[in-house]
């Protein structure tokens, strides 16, 4: 799949990325929901190369691992 095709699984909007927040506001997808035993859930967002990173490693583990790697589900546990 091209960078292009996995960046269009997620839905993008202006947020700030979990890996560098002192860039300020940019286009950010959530990757990760936080449950914490108080207060209300937390949304982790990642920007596009944040994505693109994390889906290289799921790629790169899946492989490893002998699982089928799907793509769109950048920082969901794993292994599936």
């Amino acid at each position: 799949m091209s960078k292009h095709e996995i960046l269009s699984l997620y839905t993008w909007t202006a947020g700030a990325c979990f890996r560098h927040p002192a860039d300020g506001v940019m286009e950010t997808a959530v990757v990760r929901e936080l449950h914490p035993r108080s207060g209300p859930a937390k949304t982790v967002r990642a920007c596009e190369r944040c994505v693109l990173s994390m889906e290289t490693e799921r790629e790169q583990m899946a492989r490893e691992l002998g699982y089928d790697y799907e793509p769109g589900h950048a920082g969901a546990p794993f292994p599936p």
